[in-house]
């Protein structure tokens, strides 16, 4: 009998824990990922070999359902491609209204010398080509 209510207990106990979620946050599970516009970009003039900054970039949230995942990174060489990804999650959401400006931030190594060039993905012209903002860092010697 002692034997059935452990077995009995650690099932309940199983299911209990199986069907909680620690990061329910009331949001649907199902979502998208959505590469977003760069508004603004604050960053330093110049760079120091072998330091780190951090980078802060702002850019418009349409509603609620967007929520801030990572910077899309692409790198050749002195050069770095950025973009905001946002999860929109696929559920009811509000509507901001103007749109909501999010500041993030990533931190960035220097590692090579030179000038780093950044671009700053800013959306499509009429034509479909993509946008840049392009700054240009100098790394001092």
């Amino acid at each position: 009998m002692l034997k059935m209510k452990k077995i009995l207990f650690l099932c309940t106990f199983l299911l209990t824990v199986m069907s909680c979620s620690l990061d329910d946050d009331g949001r649907s599970n199902s979502y998208h990922l959505e590469i977003l516009p760069i508004e603004s970009v604050d960053m330093p003039e110049e760079f120091v070999l072998g330091e780190t900054y951090t980078i802060y970039t702002s850019y418009l949230k349409p509603s609620s359902c967007y929520v801030f995942y990572d910077h899309y990174f692409e790198s050749e060489l002195n050069q770095r491609t950025i973009a905001v990804v946002d999860k929109v999650y696929e559920n009811d959401c509000e509507d901001y209204e103007p749109e909501v400006i999010e500041e993030v931030s990533f931190n960035f190594k220097v590692v090579s010398n030179g000038t780093y060039i950044f671009k700053f993905w800013q959306g499509e012209d009429e034509n479909g080509n993509d946008l840049y903002y392009i700054v240009e860092v100098p790394v001092a010697e």
